[in-house]
């Protein structure tokens, strides 16, 4: 059974399920969204709009996430887990972390700098783009940002492989992770 003491701060736990809701939410609106044509209506109307929006809103979750688990105790890591285990976990939430601003900020420059962006709101608001204005940069930008959401997309799924796993498969160990976020 774990204790109240062995769980993360109410805070980093709510940033957290926070994260996960915008991540699939933003994966899932931007593989709708590339995958229909140009012509389709709904695609720039608001489609990109929103999915901007709420990368924005990941960005800004993703850093106060970061200052909170840098400012934060923690509580220890579960008795039974490995020395490999303990190392892949933090380099997996680190990397989560990392990649929870990285991909939004690859988001912004790619609209920033495309020559026929228009703009990046941020619910009522228009953020500055503080790129120049270049195709090139923008496909570069472009190519980061998805490739990156897809790592961060596949550090998710061994993050939720690994609470599945010490949840349900590791019998007789202390190690179910999953009662330390909830």
């Amino acid at each position: 059974m774990t204790h109240a003491n062995s769980r993360y701060p109410l805070l980093m736990r709510l940033l957290h399920w926070a994260r996960a809701a915008l991540l699939l939410a933003l994966v899932a609106l931007g593989w709708t969204m590339t995958s229909l044509p140009d012509t389709m209506p709904a695609k720039f109307a608001w489609m990109y709009p929103i999915h901007k929006e709420f990368g924005v809103l990941a960005f800004v979750v993703g850093t106060v996430a970061l200052v909170v688990r840098l400012r934060s105790a923690l509580p220890p890591h579960p008795a039974g887990l490995s020395k490999w285990e303990r190392a892949l976990s933090g380099g997996v939430h680190y990397a989560l972390l990392a990649l929870a601003i990285i991909v939004p900020l690859m988001g912004y420059a790619m609209s920033s700098s495309f020559t026929q962006s228009d703009g990046i709101p941020f619910f009522g608001h228009e953020l500055p783009e503080m790129l120049p204005k270049n195709d090139r940069a923008f496909a570069v930008f472009a190519l980061a940002h998805k490739t990156l959401a897809y790592t961060l997309l596949a550090l998710a799924a061994l993050h939720i492989l690994g609470v599945i796993k010490h949840r349900f498969f590791d019998r007789g160990r202390e190690t179910d992770v999953l009662p330390r976020m909830l």
